[in-house]
């Protein structure tokens, strides 16, 4: 490696982006899953309380390290950086992409992750009270039946932000691989 690359920022562009690219698709479509599968309910709600906030700063700032990083053409032309990101010719290939995975990211982080984890809590209080789980058979109090409600919708919100955001990424690698060629 040639110490002039050390102070370049394409590989750690590369290096953000798949990392984030490998995150994403692991904890959507095997971690997520296979926990669920294999962990009783309350610990998978632990599991998932612990790396939701790791996992959605992770999407929140790999975006921003995106964009700082953002090289410019080996070819000439065009700027790197966020100037880079912010010029008109990039902007439907580079800022939006960039852009919504940082949007859904930080969503996920501040209102949708916090709300979320703030009905699970209010959840097994009213399991306290019912003396039965959210997640058995019906019937459920009014209360459980409003609070279950409100989680599937919090939940499906996440899970919507959290889908936006892998098509952005994988939408940003199609722009990065033209750039190769």
């Amino acid at each position: 490696m040639a110490s002039s690359s050390l102070f370049s920022p394409a590989p750690y562009h590369i290096i953000s982006y798949g990392t984030l690219l490998g995150t994403t698709f692991f904890h959507t479509f095997i971690g997520g899953i296979v926990s669920f599968q294999v962990l009783a309910r309350p610990q998978f709600s632990i599991l998932m309380t612990k790396i939701f906030p790791i996992y959605f700063s992770m999407q929140t700032a790999l975006p921003a390290v995106l964009a700082l990083t953002y090289p410019a053409s080996r070819w000439g032309g065009g700027l790197s950086g966020i100037a880079g990101v912010l010029e008109p010719v990039n902007r439907w290939s580079v800022l939006v992409p960039i852009a919504t995975i940082f949007a859904t990211g930080l969503a996920n982080l501040v209102v949708v992750g916090p709300a979320t984890t703030e009905c699970m809590d209010e959840r097994k209080v009213q399991e306290r009270k019912d003396g039965k789980k959210s997640y058995d058979s019906p019937p459920h109090s009014q209360e459980m039946t409003a609070l279950n409600k409100k989680f599937s919708i919090l939940h499906g919100a996440s899970s919507l932000l959290n889908v936006a955001s892998f098509v952005a990424t994988v939408a940003y690698g199609f722009t990065l691989a033209s750039r190769l060629e």
